[in-house]
C-alpha cells in the first residue's frame, strides 16, 4: 500500500475531547481571547471529538458540583443551562438480600446539598453551543489515533482514517485521517483515554506513582410513573449484591420530567472473575428499594463508562513539551464524593490559562507548562483531592476495613492508615479458576433472571444505548494474541472478558473445527467504555477510537 498522503493543519492550541474538561478549557480560552489587547487575540483554538456529536458519548451520575461553572461563567445555573433539578431530599442504604438500612447520618462526602442533578449529555451540548458561539471551532467525528512526536515532544495527533474495510485495504470512500499540528495539545479525552495511555507508557510519566484503578458504572435512565420518584431526590446504595470484598454501589437520581437516572459501579480490582457490572445492576434493579422506584416504569436509554478512582496518589505527571493532560485522563476524580466534572472543568481552566500564557512567550516545554501542574495543585482542586488521599487504598482489603479506614481518613484529612497507601493495577487482582476451587468457590458463572420488562439482557440495553459503527471496518479491538484467549484464559480464568464487558463484545464461540471455542468479538457493540482496556488478566485488549463517529450515541446520560 502506497505512502498516505494526509493533508496538515497547523493551529496554536489543540484540545482532544469534547467532554466536559475539554469544552470548559475551550470557553476559558474564548474569553482570554476576548480580552481587550489580548495577546493571543488570533490564536487559532480547535476541539476535536471522536464522538459523531458533542454528547454523543457523554456519560455519568451524574451530581453536579457547580463551583467550576461559577467560576468560569460567573453564576449557576447560567440562562438556558439544562439543570434537572437541585438536590432536595439525599440518603444513603445498605442494602441486605431482601432488606435495607437507611443511614442515620449522611456521610459527609456524600452530603449534596448545593448540588444539582444533571443530564452529563445535555450539558456538554449546552457547553458546545457557548463554545461556538465563541469563535472555536469544533470538529466532532474526528478521533485522535495517534500522537506526533519530535523526539518526545508532542508536536500534534493524527486523526483516524475513513473509509477503511475490515481486512484493512481502502475503501472507495477513504479518506485519510488529517494531522493536526498544534504549539500545545491538551489531552481531554475522559477515563483511560488512547492517547494519554500511550503518552503516560512512552514517556513514563506515572514513575514513582501508584498506577490508576478504576471501577466500571453502568446507568439507565427510566421514564418512571407520576410522583414516584421526585426531580432532585438522590438515592446512593452500599452492600448487596456486592460481596464483602468489592467496592461499589449503586444509585438513583431524580430528573425532571418524571425521568431518573439508576446506575450501579463495581471498582475493577474485583477478584472474583465472573463479576459483571452489568449483571450486578439487574441484580440491583429487583431489590425492593430500587424495584419500587423503576417498576411500571419503561428504559429509556444505557450507558457505561469507566472512572478514575486512584485519587491523588495515581495522577501521572500531567505536563509534558507540548501537552497538557487534564479531567478524567489525567485521573483528576474525587470518588469519596462520586464526582469528577467540576475537577475536569476545574483542570481544562487552567490548561486554558496555562497554554495562552506559555503560547503568547513562545515557550511551550516542559518546564514552561509544568507551572499548570503546580497551579492545580495549590488550587480547590488539590485541596479537595489530598483530603481524601488514601480514601479508595483503603477498600483493598474489603467493605469493613474500607469503611473504618474511611473514618480515619476523614479523622486525619486524608492521611487514614499511612502518609502513602499503595495499590496494585486492577488486572492483578482476579483469581484463577484453580485458585476458586481451592477456596471453595463457584467455578462457573451465577444464573441470572432477566424478564425484559425491570431487567434487560446486554444486548437489550445495547440497543437502548444507540450504538453504531459501521460492519466494515477494522476492529478497534486489538487482541494481540487471540490464542492465549481460546487456550491460556479459557482454563486460567474462565474467558472473564464475556462478563467485565457491559456491551456484550467478547463471546466464546465454536471453533471451525469443533473441538473448542474461540473468541468472536463483536466490535460493534462497543459503548467505549474501556472495560476491557483495564480488566483483561493478560493486558492484551487494547481500545483505539474506532473510523471517526462511531460508537454511542446517548441522550439524557
Amino acid at each position: 500500500m502506497s505512502e498516505i498522503e494526509r493533508d496538515r493543519l497547523e493551529v496554536d492550541i489543540l484540545i482532544v475531547g469534547g467532554g466536559p474538561a475539554g469544552l470548559a478549557c475551550a470557553l476559558r480560552l474564548a474569553q482570554l481571547r476576548a480580552q481587550p489587547g489580548s495577546p493571543i487575540a488570533d490564536a487559532s483554538i480547535v476541539v476535536i471529538e471522536k464522538g459523531a456529536h458533542i454528547g454523543a458519548h457523554a456519560i455519568s451520575g451524574a451530581v453536579l458540583d457547580p463551583r467550576a461553572m461559577i467560576e468560569l461563567l460567573g453564576s449557576f445555573p447560567p440562562e438556558g443551562c439544562p439543570i434537572e433539578a437541585p438536590v432536595g431530599a439525599d440518603q444513603v442504604r445498605f442494602l441486605t438480600k431482601s432488606g435495607s438500612l437507611r443511614l442515620p447520618l449522611l456521610p459527609p462526602m456524600l452530603r449534596n446539598h448545593g448540588n444539582h442533578v444533571v443530564s452529563l449529555n445535555r450539558l456538554t451540548i449546552w457547553m458546545a453551543q457557548k463554545v461556538e458561539e465563541a469563535g472555536i471551532d469544533l470538529f466532532p467525528g474526528f478521533g485522535g489515533r495517534e500522537l506526533l512526536f519530535e523526539e518526545d515532544r508532542v508536536v500534534g495527533v493524527r486523526c483516524g482514517d475513513k473509509g477503511v474495510d475490515k481486512n484493512g485495504e481502502r475503501k472507495g470512500n477513504f479518506e485519510p485521517g488529517v494531522d493536526i499540528l498544534s504549539k500545545v495539545v491538551i489531552l481531554a479525552e475522559g477515563s483511560r483515554g488512547s492517547l494519554t495511555k500511550d503518552l503516560v507508557r512512552r514517556l513514563r510519566l506515572d514513575e514513582g506513582r501508584n498506577p490508576q484503578i478504576y471501577a466500571t458504572g453502568v446507568k439507565e435512565v427510566w421514564q418512571v410513573p407520576e410522583g414516584r420518584f421526585p426531580a432532585g431526590e438522590v438515592l446512593h446504595t452500599m452492600g448487596w449484591p456486592l460481596s464483602r470484598e468489592e467496592y461499589g454501589g449503586g444509585f438513583v437520581y431524580g430528573m425532571r420530567e418524571n425521568m431518573v437516572a439508576a446506575g450501579f459501579v463495581v471498582a475493577l480490582d474485583y477478584r472474583n472473575p465472573w463479576t459483571d457490572a452489568h449483571g450486578l445492576m439487574q441484580d440491583w434493579k429487583r431489590h425492593p428499594s430500587v424495584r419500587g422506584i423503576l417498576e411500571g416504569g419503561s428504559l429509556l436509554t444505557y450507558g457505561a463508562k469507566t472512572i478514575p478512582e486512584g485519587g491523588y496518589f495515581s495522577i501521572p505527571r500531567t505536563a509534558v513539551d507540548g501537552c497538557i493532560i487534564v479531567g478524567d485522563a489525567g485521573g483528576y476524580l474525587n470518588a469519596a464524593r462520586l464526582k469528577g466534572i467540576h475537577l475536569g472543568m476545574k483542570t481544562g481552566m487552567i490548561a486554558a490559562e496555562t497554554a495562552a500564557e506559555c503560547v503568547t512567550a513562545g515557550d511551550t516545554s516542559r518546564a514552561a507548562l509544568a507551572v499548570y501542574e503546580s497551579r492545580v495543585d495549590e488550587s480547590w482542586v488539590g485541596e479537595e483531592l489530598r483530603s481524601v488521599r488514601n480514601f479508595r487504598q483503603g477498600f483493598a482489603g474489603g467493605l469493613v476495613r474500607g469503611l473504618l479506614h474511611t473514618g480515619l481518613v476523614l479523622a486525619t484529612k486524608g492521611r487514614g492508615m499511612g502518609e502513602r497507601l499503595e495499590v496494585k493495577p486492577d488486572h492483578t487482582h482476579m483469581l484463577r479458576l484453580e485458585e476458586l476451587r481451592r477456596r471453595g468457590r463457584p467455578t462457573t458463572p451465577p444464573a441470572r433472571e432477566i424478564d425484559g420488562a425491570l431487567t434487560f439482557d446486554k444486548l437489550t440495553d445495547v440497543y437502548s444505548s444507540g450504538t453504531k459503527h459501521e460492519e466494515d471496518q477494522p476492529s478497534h479491538l486489538l487482541i494481540a494474541d487471540t490464542e492465549i484467549c481460546n487456550t491460556r484464559c479459557k482454563v486460567e480464568f474462565g474467558n472473564p472478558c464475556q462478563y467485565f464487558c457491559p456491551a456484550a463484545v467478547y463471546e466464546m464461540v465454536a471453533s471451525e473445527d469443533g473441538r473448542g471455542t474461540r473468541l468472536q468479538v463483536n466490535f460493534t457493540n462497543c459503548v467505549h467504555c474501556k472495560t476491557c482496556d483495564i480488566a483483561d488478566p493478560y493486558e492484551i485488549i487494547t481500545w483505539v477510537p474506532p473510523e471517526g463517529g462511531g460508537g454511542p450515541s446517548y441522550t439524557h446520560l
